[in-house]
């Protein structure tokens, strides 16, 4: 007998960040229905501006070779500048990191174990299969970013639900050259982040991290009608 499908707030509350994988490999059968399942997301004027690329297999191994060589020869070609600024958001990035730090082990000194770590994100956690979300450039390109955002949220959920797992990984747009030449996708298209996706090492401890959450009182402000008690 089936067990009964997990509610939506399961999903939601249960969605963790995998940073170790399996090697196994999801099915095709699997992975077209996260995909049809994504295809809903919502869009500015129903543009559905989103480009996917999976990539598995020996292309998979291709692109991630590609990708260590040139984090090796500091060749990055991002698309789209990062940056925390100085305040609040750097502060927690910087706590995000030493969370996960820690949980790998590596000391703040350990120029060489952060690295590797890099070199990690790169391999796609081992991830069996990769997903990188292009978009084509409209306007100052913030709105089909959102409209990504939201694809990607729907496409992390539907793992989840299936019992599979993600990680988006901005360190992936960070290269955006050396994957368009290995996909042969156009210069008109730009890669916004990627995604891992496959089944989460249940041995990794560093799959037991969970990310600490704002209160909603820090993030959200009432206009009009009681606040909530939450």
């Amino acid at each position: 007998m089936r067990s009964a499908p997990p509610s939506f707030i399961d999903v939601i509350r249960s969605r963790r960040s995998a940073r170790k994988f399996l090697p196994t490999p999801m099915s095709p059968a699997d992975i077209a229905s996260v995909l049809a399942d994504a295809q809903t997301s919502p869009s500015n004027s129903n543009t559905q501006p989103w480009q996917v690329h999976v990539v598995s297999g020996a292309q998979r191994d291709a692109v991630s070779q590609d990708l260590l060589h040139a984090y090796e020869q500091d060749r990055e070609s991002p698309d789209f500048s990062f940056d925390y600024g100085d305040g609040t958001y750097l502060k927690r990035s910087q706590e995000h990191g030493a969370v996960l730090y820690q949980a790998w082990g590596v000391e703040r000194a350990d120029v060489e174990g952060r690295r590797e770590v890099v070199r990690d994100n790169l391999r796609f956690y081992g991830a069996p299969h990769v997903t990188f979300l292009f978009m084509p450039k409209l306007g100052d390109g913030v709105r089909t970013a959102g409209d990504i955002g939201m694809y990607a949220q729907t496409f992390l959920l539907s793992l989840t639900a299936r019992g599979f797992h993600g990680i988006p990984q901005t360190v992936l747009g960070m290269y955006a050259d050396i994957v368009r030449q290995n996909l042969g996708v156009s210069d008109d298209l730009k890669l916004l982040f990627g995604i891992s996706f496959g089944t989460a090492d249940p041995t990794a401890a560093i799959n037991d991290v969970h990310m600490h959450r704002l209160p909603l009182h820090e993030s959200v402000f009432w206009h009009g009608h009681g606040e909530s008690s939450a």
